[in-house]
């Protein structure tokens, strides 16, 4: 099947797909599936036109990357974009030690993530990824995690953000000007962070997590605006809001990977409502929003199996009446400044 409809990244010459695949559940985030169904996952969604593919050394502690490499080395590499994070090095646990964080039950066995976001640890990082791929070109390279929501400590977070803005984005830079890698950003899930590192360096492109979805647009107000200002590209991470966005709403749905409170249930099923008299599924709805932003130039859901990535594939080529949007607006479930799919 031939790519689906590319978009560009910023001022970059790169060009990605407008639906690309995340890594995140195929390394282990959600639940735990062989190689053997990573690896035909990656495929099937090249098959269907799929050409940029987002991965993370934290992904599994290496599991992602492992898997998508295998997928992806022998295909041509000019055919594709593919993308990492940096910010975290692995290490060989020592004998007795347990890997931290909430990945420890489905991450690959003997190695853990220490945060590094010095020059050192860019370096690093990504040659540990390139080795992990076994791909010795890497497109796009993100400064992962430098939020609140991962460190839940501000102190915390602002010495994270001075490594990177004194140590790491020197690192950064100096790849992108000698050409080994096409673009760098930042891969957050707090719209207000990446509008700080915005005004802090210069970026290429900002992969954020949920915060621009049919669920909620917090984002719209400045952080987009400042992105269209700036010709900076946004990459939207999560547009099911981690799972309750998918479709049958109901208590027990997930966002921000944890349960979901009662308000943004009632919210996502007077959405899924609307969407259900107009005969369009959620996830479709939620798939195609984001993309009317001019500012955003791909939305990279996940996907634990074949059947998953068809489904984002066949919801993306969805037609979606203007009718629906206009009733979202209405009815108080969308910001009547979003922009929105002409239909």
């Amino acid at each position: 099947m031939p790519p689906l409809p590319r978009r560009r990244i910023g001022r970059t010459s790169l060009e990605v797909t407008e639906l690309g695949l995340g890594g995140a559940p195929m390394g282990g985030f959600r639940a735990t599936i062989p190689d053997s169904e990573a690896v035909a996952l990656v495929n099937a969604a090249y098959e269907a036109g799929v050409r940029f593919f987002d991965t993370s050394p934290f992904y599994g502690y290496g599991r992602s990357e492992l898997r998508m490499g295998a997928a992806l080395r022998e295909r041509p590499r000019d055919s594709y974009v593919l993308s990492t994070k940096i910010g975290r090095v692995m290490h060989v646990l020592r004998p007795g030690e347990d890997p931290p964080g909430d990945m420890r039950p489905n991450g690959l066995p003997g190695f853990a993530p220490a945060f590094d976001y010095s020059y050192d640890g860019v370096m690093r990082s990504l040659e540990q990824s390139h080795l992990r791929l076994g791909i010795a070109r890497i497109d796009v390279v993100l400064v992962h995690d430098v939020d609140f929501w991962t460190t839940r400590d501000r102190a915390v977070l602002d010495q994270r953000f001075a490594t990177v803005m004194e140590s790491g984005f020197r690192a950064l830079d100096e790849l992108r000007r000698c050409g080994t890698i096409g673009a760098i950003g930042v891969g957050i899930n707090e719209w207000d962070t990446s509008l700080r590192f915005l005004h802090a360096g210069d970026f290429d492109c900002m992969l954020l997590a949920g915060r621009y979805t049919l669920l909620e647009q917090g984002a719209l107000a400045a952080f987009l605006p400042e992105c269209v200002r700036r010709g900076t590209s946004v990459i939207l991470g999560g547009p099911y809001n981690s799972g309750i966005l998918t479709g049958n709403v109901k208590p027990g749905a997930t966002y921000d990977y944890a349960d979901a409170p009662a308000h943004l249930i009632e919210r996502a099923q007077r959405i899924e409502t609307i969407c259900r008299r107009h005969g369009v599924p959620l996830a479709a709805a939620a798939l195609q929003f984001p993309l009317a932003h001019p500012a955003v130039c791909s939305v990279i859901p996940g996907a634990l199996s074949v059947a998953e990535v068809e489904q984002n594939v066949q919801h993306m080529q969805r037609s979606i009446p203007r009718e629906l949007w206009a009733e979202l607006v209405h009815e108080g479930l969308l910001d009547p400044a979003a922009p929105v799919p002409a239909g």
